[in-house]
């Protein structure tokens, strides 16, 4: 069956994951998941090597390469971004872009087999700069694949979208923002572990795979939400100016 070598540096962790379906057994997937911080660029191709030689296998044995293509870290996904490019046109492989996003959604599915149908999985990050990256989800189990039921955003945690009907609350906004992040109250459960990893990437890129949806490693792109990585000093005075009169507003 075809390997799928996934890469995901969105984060403060290096994740790396070789994985292929087994026939009547789900998928086999061997991992490596570090916390690297700023270091991943420097881990993620010895992590890679490390895998290829557990499996037994050359990179140019792998069907494709799947890349965290964001919302995430800016040094991060060119990080991933264009490691999945170097590795891709060496060995001649196509790459499979995927959403952090929907990475979370599936390992949540992954732990969770019995996510029931009429829960959407809402998918909440810390951004930096006060902000919170999140967007929902919904397994449709008869296509076998996730839909989309709130637009992907970048927002102040206030203002997160939040899906009709009822919803998980899955990332680590909820712990980095508390009481602040929209939902969290009415999230019935809240799953602040369910982080980017390779691991639910594998299986997603396996889908989008046998859908015939891998592209050409130049076409590779990261999903940027953000149009900038910083806030000017007038900016973060403004926001923070704007949130102490929402609280005095909501005090009075």
């Amino acid at each position: 069956m075809s390997w799928i070598l996934a890469v995901e540096t969105s984060t403060e962790w290096c994740s790396v994951a070789l994985g292929r379906a087994v026939a009547g057994a789900g998928i086999e997937c061997l991992v490596r998941h570090e916390h690297t911080g700023a270091r991943s660029s420097a881990r993620v191709l010895p992590a890679a090597g490390e895998l290829l030689a557990e499996a037994g296998i050359a990179l140019a044995d792998c069907a494709a390469i799947a890349f965290g293509a964001g919302p995430g870290s800016f040094t991060g996904l060119r990080t991933a971004c264009g490691v999945a490019q170097g590795l891709a046109f060496g060995a001649g492989l196509p790459v499979v872009p995927v959403n952090t996003l929907l990475a979370c959604a599936e390992r949540v599915r992954a732990a969770e087999p019995a996510l029931p149908a009429d829960i959407s999985v809402l998918v909440a990050l810390d951004a930096r700069m006060d902000e919170a990256y999140a967007g929902a989800f919904g397994w449709d189990a008869a296509a076998q694949e996730w839909v989309e039921r709130t637009p992907m955003l970048v927002s102040a945690p206030e203002t997160v979208q939040l899906p009709g009907g009822e919803f998980w609350l899955a990332g680590n906004a909820a712990t980095v923002f508390g009481e602040r992040l929209a939902g969290l109250a009415r999230a019935q459960r809240v799953l602040p572990e369910a982080m980017p990893h390779a691991q639910p990437m594998v299986a997603i890129a396996l889908r989008a795979l046998a859908r015939g949806e891998a592209i050409d490693a130049d076409r590779a792109m990261p999903i940027y939400l953000r149009d900038k990585v910083a806030r000017t000093v007038a900016e973060r005075e403004a926001a923070a100016a704007a949130r102490a009169a929402a609280t005095a507003g909501s005090a009075s």
